[in-house]
């Protein structure tokens, strides 16, 4: 592997996170650092967000005035793996 050697200027929050995850899974905080980049990749489109489609969809809603509450998706997402998992919540006219 190739090593570059950078420096970072951090809050003192983050710095003591970092060590403290590095720590408990028995690397050093560059290797902690590269994991979390990989995971940051493969999660978070670089390219930007498609703000055609954001438009459209935003045109959509102020046609139909139909969506699904915010309060109720994540009363849903909290619900995943519980014994009393929610249905999908339906989007009904709100506006």
């Amino acid at each position: 592997m190739n090593i570059i050697r950078r420096t970072l200027e951090i809050d003192a929050e983050t710095d003591a996170r970092l060590r403290e995850m590095a720590d408990e899974r028995g690397q050093d905080v560059a290797a902690v650092l590269a994991e979390a980049v990989a995971l940051l990749d493969s999660v978070v489109d670089i390219a930007g967000p498609d703000i055609a489609e954001d438009r459209r969809r935003l045109d959509d809603f102020r046609k139909s005035g139909t969506a699904v509450p915010l309060n109720e998706v994540k009363d849903w997402v909290a619900s995943w793996g519980s014994a009393k998992e929610l249905p999908r919540p339906v989007a009904r006219r709100i506006g």
